[in-house]
């Protein structure tokens, strides 16, 4: 007997729970129901897929390679599925779309507002993620693209570029000074600036270890929205990207020098993936808008 799909997702689930009682709460069939379907399958392949010796259950190596494959399996499956499903004339469809946090603040709003006024069928799928984690999800299936920045990509990763974005020094309005502030001044600010974990603030960190100005931070911030509302209550800077602090009336630019270094906005996907009828036009909207707002082209 050839092993169902129902076998593949019961060992992944086992196999990602570590345990038969969660992973069988969460596939919503008893634990004994599991049990025996896994037995089954390892009868049908005529190996052990799981060792059940020690506290966790864990997948043997032959149950390793297996899993690899029936990921994949259904993965591909899964794909075939949106492909049937998947309609020319954007009258429905889906759409699973990943970006890093920066993007959220002035990018997103825009690109969703325009998919949903042209092709209000098309359900979109939005998560917010750190940019190896994009890359990863989309190797795994579990989007159809991403936006993120230009640089070493993971093998199969496909980047479009889209345009390139400059950062800049802000502050609260009207306190900006007129003559542009050197890097050696800026060690010398007391800063707000983005955690350690946002792309931004890696970029910001290269530029000034460059310089070999070691940074005044005062506040970290998860969040550009916080930093924001931050900068325009206290004497404190931060860095943004010029086009989120263009639209804060409230925050004023200062000039730096040298500047910090542009960088370029890519949409990425994954090079071997169906291309969905979605998926084509929310890339071709994303370049008709980037250049209608007038970003600096990549």
């Amino acid at each position: 007997m050839a092993p169902e799909l129902r076998h593949l997702r019961y060992l992944l689930a086992v196999a990602e729970q570590g345990n038969f009682t969660r992973a069988a709460e969460e596939l919503r069939i008893s634990q004994p129901t599991l049990s025996q379907q896994i037995k089954q399958l390892e009868r049908t392949v005529g190996v052990q897929l799981l060792d059940r010796t020690g506290r966790a259950v864990r997948l043997t190596d032959a149950g390793e390679t297996y899993a690899h494959y029936a990921r994949r399996a259904l993965r591909d499956l899964a794909a075939a599925e949106r492909a049937v499903l998947d309609v020319a004339d954007l009258s429905r469809g889906t759409l699973r779309l990943a970006v890093t946090p920066t993007f959220t603040a002035y990018l997103v709003g825009p690109l969703v507002a325009e998919l949903h006024t042209r092709h209000p069928g098309i359900t979109l799928e939005v998560r917010e993620l750190a940019q190896d984690r994009i890359e990863a999800a989309l190797l795994a299936d579990e989007l159809d693209l991403g936006i993120a920045f230009a640089g070493p990509h993971l093998p199969g990763i496909a980047a479009t570029a889209l345009f390139t974005e400059t950062l800049g020094l802000v502050v609260a309005a009207p306190a900006a000074r007129a003559a542009a502030l050197t890097v050696r001044e800026l060690g010398e600010r007391q800063l707000a600036l983005l955690s350690g974990d946002f792309a931004t603030r890696g970029h910001i960190d290269a530029y000034l270890g460059r310089h070999r100005v070691t940074p005044r931070i005062t506040v970290e911030a998860n969040s550009l929205q916080a930093l924001t509302e931050i900068v325009q209550r206290t004497p404190l800077a931060t860095v943004l990207p010029d086009a989120v602090a263009h639209e804060h009336p409230r925050l004023a630019p200062v000039a730096l020098d040298p500047p910090l270094p542009a960088r370029t906005v890519v949409l990425l996907r994954r090079e071997s993936a169906y291309r969905s009828a979605a998926a084509r036009e929310f890339t071709r909207l994303a370049l008709d808008l980037v250049r209608a707002r007038g970003y600096a082209p990549a």
